[in-house]
């Protein structure tokens, strides 16, 4: 992959907001940090396939209608809030679920997986349960 000003600005920009943004989010975050930059919503959709295809990114998908993105590469699974649709990240070790276990079980060839835990996330849990003090 030859080198690319907008597309390092791409890549840390998603290293640096480390909420799985989707391409939109990202752009404008991009837009805002670097007001002076030319560079179109195609680009950063251009380069986050990109990226993503040859392993540099994640893309996460089932979020929502748009797919989500993480620069963390490494073995791990994702936890999406319910309600806030905050996206965060969990060490693989703690779902007993394993690649090696699962080809063994069915015979499949895994190529790629991706675990995804949904409920509701400690601040909105806090938030539903935080009580109104009614004699104020």
């Amino acid at each position: 992959m030859n080198y690319s000003k907008q597309r390092e600005i791409i890549y840390n920009t998603l290293k640096n907001n480390a909420v799985h943004p989707t391409a939109d989010s990202l752009f404008e975050i991009i837009k805002k940090e670097n007001p002076d930059l030319n560079i179109g919503i195609a680009t950063v959709y251009r380069n986050l396939k990109l990226m993503s295809d040859i392993g540099m990114i994640k893309k996460i998908s089932g979020l929502e209608d748009a797919e989500h993105f993480d620069h963390n590469t490494f073995t791990h699974y994702h936890f999406i809030c319910d309600k806030c649709k905050k996206v965060f990240d969990v060490d693989a070790d703690i779902a007993p679920v394993s690649a090696v276990n699962f080809e063994k079980q069915t015979g499949f060839s895994i190529t790629g997986y991706d675990i995804t835990f949904h409920g509701i996330c400690n601040e909105c849990n806090n938030l539903n349960t935080k009580t109104i003090d009614k004699t104020e």
